[in-house]
């Protein structure tokens, strides 16, 4: 490469991730406006039901329901920030690259988690 020795993923390369990247974001961002209906439409469940015994199940699922939902809320608002920062990295030509060894991480690892910072190596090393 010209840059001396940087390792990067060519404009070309980083163009198709940031395309897969805001693809991931608006589906993660669809994904997150339904947890929140849900979330919102929890309390009118079971209403129609007049058997106590369905009564007090139902009420014990929505509220484990709405305890699901909000930890999937948070962890897919997590997911978008994740997205959002792996665009920041495409604009600053660092995407793909291992924030530990600095080598470039896998492009199919990339494809399968595009927010990754840490080459398999990396990751492998944490254990």
């Amino acid at each position: 490469m010209a840059e001396g020795n940087t390792v990067r993923y060519s404009d070309k390369d980083l163009a198709e991730f940031k395309t897969l990247i805001q693809e991931k974001i608006d589906k993660a961002q669809h994904d997150l406006e339904l947890i929140k209906s849900a979330y919102m439409n929890d309390h009118n469940n079971g209403t129609e039901d007049t058997a106590p015994t369905f009564k007090a199940f139902d009420e014990g699922s929505a509220v484990m329901s709405k305890e699901s939902n909000s930890q999937l809320a948070i962890r897919q608002e997590k997911f978008i920030r994740d997205l959002k920062n792996a665009l920041i990295r495409i604009e600053n030509k660092t995407y793909g690259v291992c924030r530990v060894t600095g080598k470039l991480i896998n492009k199919k690892r990339l494809e399968l988690v595009p927010h990754a910072t840490l080459s398999i190596e990396a990751k492998n090393m944490q254990k």
